[in-house]
């Protein structure tokens, strides 16, 4: 009897063994089936020895995917573009060395849990970030960075104003991508040399127009004289040159009127203006040439509506765009003016006025550059002759406009319009000015 016992439970645990075995065989295969790296199941070896060979490859894998991040790192850490990353909170999490030159950092390092913004104060980051992260698309941003001023012993002080050159504004062009679970990264590019080379290359052209308006004065007064003292064809002759010049006098005072927007763009006379009474009374002082071409005015939107800003310069934008509107318009032709304001959390901050007109409209290969001051585009869009137009064609008339509006902390962008075929441009103005 005990014979028989001592066998049944031989064979009952080996039944047991056998069954556990056949179950962890089969789990190591469901376990090699599912790895990321394709297995050779056809080759005579057992399966724990398949197991052991998979995690040395596994471990290999690891090793050089990590020796990769390292590389990444190294590269990413020396790159002279600037790099950063932020997590949901706006928690820094990345940050390059080119990226903490740049934006001035000097109190963050590697796994500390700090706000971009006890780091950064810098209103065009925090704003790209925010609209990268709520749109889930990349973006690009062109700003002048100002570092805060800190507050601390001279000393202290002084090393860090010689470290970083805090007082220097610094030009940035940011691309910011989104990441998973709502992080975002932001590549930094220093265009400082850029922003010194056009500055200087509009120094240079902005004296040398100051040095010219002195002499075509001159020109202009002694053309003026001699057209009353000759006869034709001699004094057509005259007419044409005081023409040209009094032209060139036009170009150089816009040219002129453009730098000093720029560079002093406080200098606006800030008052509470009525949106629809500027665009009307513009009209009415453009109204004569409109007429010549049976050029008719359609407002929409707004009818009594007060915004803060300068009622003579952004009157001159109107003008400039009504003359547009009314040299690339057939004759009998109608300009349609749109105004509609923009809401946020139930209340108006800003404004939409749009110019439409059913002319040539803008080439694709222009729109780009239709700001860009002298820019001249095809033929079908040049200057045509003065008597068309309230002044000469120079080609700096959407410059000022845009020097106008971006002055009133404003946006104004040129585009076709799809319906009309003709120019579409709109302007973007606050409610109130910005403090």
């Amino acid at each position: 009897m005990n014979t028989f016992s001592f066998i049944a439970g031989l064979v009952l645990g080996l039944v047991i063994c056998y069954w556990q075995r056949m179950r962890i065989n089969n789990q190591l295969y469901q376990l090699l089936k599912t790895s990321p790296y394709p297995v050779d199941f056809s080759t005579a070896l057992p399966l724990l020895s398949l197991v052991r060979r998979e995690i040395h490859y596994l471990y290999e894998k690891q090793q050089q995917l990590e020796l990769e991040v390292l590389t990444q790192s190294s590269i990413l850490e020396t790159a002279p573009i600037g790099y950063l990353e932020v997590d949901l909170d706006n928690h820094l999490l990345k940050c390059n060395q080119q990226a903490k030159e740049l934006l001035k950092i000097d109190r963050w390092q590697i796994g500390q849990m700090r706000l971009l913004l006890e780091l950064v104060r810098s209103y065009e980051l925090d704003q790209l970030i925010e609209i990268t992260r709520k749109t889930q698309r990349p973006h690009v941003k062109e700003w002048f960075f100002y570092p805060t001023q800190y507050s601390l012993n001279d000393a202290t002080e002084k090393t860090l104003k010689n470290k970083f050159n805090i007082n220097k504004s610094t030009a940035l062009k940011a691309h910011s991508y989104p990441l998973p679970d709502e992080k975002v990264c932001v590549f930094l590019e220093n265009q400082q040399q850029l922003a010194e080379l056009v500055q200087s290359h509009d120094r240079a052209f902005s004296d040398l127009t100051h040095e010219l308006r002195t002499p075509l004065t001159s020109i202009s007064l002694v053309a003026e004289t001699l057209e009353k003292r000759l006869q034709n064809p001699e004094k057509r002759w005259v007419e044409q040159m005081l023409k040209e010049v009094n032209r060139l006098i036009k170009l150089i005072q816009n040219y002129l009127e453009i730098n000093q927007l720029q560079t002093n763009p406080d200098q606006l006379n800030y008052e509470l203006v009525n949106v629809k009474d500027l665009i009307l009374s513009a009209w009415q002082s453009i109204l004569p040439i409109a007429q010549q071409k049976k050029v008719t005015l359609n407002y929409q939107g707004l009818e009594e509506y007060l915004i803060e800003g300068d009622a003579a310069r952004l009157t001159q934008v109107f003008l400039n765009l009504f003359n547009n509107c009314i040299k690339y318009s057939s004759n009998q032709d109608t300009i349609l003016v749109q105004v509609a304001s923009e809401t946020e959390n139930n209340e108006i901050e800003q404004i939409q006025i749009d110019f439409i007109d059913s002319g040539v409209g803008f080439l694709e290969t222009d729109l780009p550059y239709v700001f860009q001051r002298l820019y001249r585009g095809d033929l079908s869009r040049t200057r045509q002759d003065d008597t068309d137009s309230l002044t000469p064609g120079c080609g700096l008339g959407l410059s000022i406009s845009q020097q106008i509006i971006q002055a009133h902390q404003g946006l104004i962008i040129a585009k076709n319009h799809p319906q009309t075929g003709g120019a579409w441009v709109t302007i973007v103005l606050p409610l109130k000015k910005a403090n």
